[in-house]
């Protein structure tokens, strides 16, 4: 990476109207609000170059000091997913047996969610997402990243829209404890592991909780000043 400020022109600029713009937007929207997230997924395959290039849309995301820090581990193989979903599912009994609380375990009910999480063996692809706390440049120095949290977020924001944008579902989980998937995924211990996000196409009869599809609505997540 450059060390030196060197500006250039801005390389892509868009000139739309305003009718344009807005027009855009709401059709974004409507696009946007179609996203789902599912929970039973088809053995269908999905082509490598589809998450590829999935990813690299993820990893044009903002960045502290443009230092891009993260990493997406591809999972495939059959047994990798087993291990993952053992794991997961362990914690997971727990968490519902009583470990999570009456209060949280209440707030889940609408959504339906369970222990068993037989997705995670289901879908054709598991992206283990991990944020770096710092990285080397090229002589081997150990070089700190700066919001790390929120870039990550961020691409891992871009990456579930350009997901959806080729026409596929997701499903973001989150088992505690993760650590089991640096080992797995042949990552240093520097990297967190913060998410395994599932994807594949939607299973025939998958359903979604009615209580998913209820939205803040506008006045709700905006105000003025």
């Amino acid at each position: 990476m450059s060390k030196i400020y060197k500006p250039i022109p801005l390389p892509h600029r868009f000139d739309f109207s305003d009718q344009e713009t807005t027009r855009r937007a709401k059709a974004f929207y409507e696009f946007a609000k179609k996203r789902h997230t599912c929970r039973f997924f088809s053995a269908r395959d999905v082509p490598r170059e589809v998450i590829d290039n999935c990813l690299l849309a993820a990893g044009t995301a903002p960045s502290g000091a443009n230092h891009q820090p993260w990493h997406f581990v591809l999972v495939r193989s059959a047994r990798a997913k087993k291990i993952i979903r053992q794991a997961a599912e362990k914690e997971e009994r727990e968490f519902y047996a009583g470990k999570a609380g009456k209060e949280w375990l209440e707030a889940l009910a609408p959504l339906g969610t369970e222990w068993e999480k037989p997705f995670l063996e289901a879908a054709p692809w598991l992206i283990v997402i991990f944020a770096q706390r710092y990285g080397r440049d090229q002589e081997g120095h150990k070089i700190k990243h700066y919001y790390v949290p929120e870039s990550v977020g961020i691409a891992t924001g871009i990456l579930i829209t350009a997901l959806h944008n080729a026409g596929l579902s997701t499903l973001t989980h989150t088992p505690a404890p993760m650590n089991f998937l640096n080992e797995l995924c042949h990552r240093p211990r520097v990297e967190k592991p913060v998410m395994i996000l599932v994807t594949g196409h939607p299973a025939k009869d998958a359903t979604i909780p009615e209580a998913a599809t209820e939205k803040k609505s506008l006045g709700q997540i905006k105000s003025e000043i």
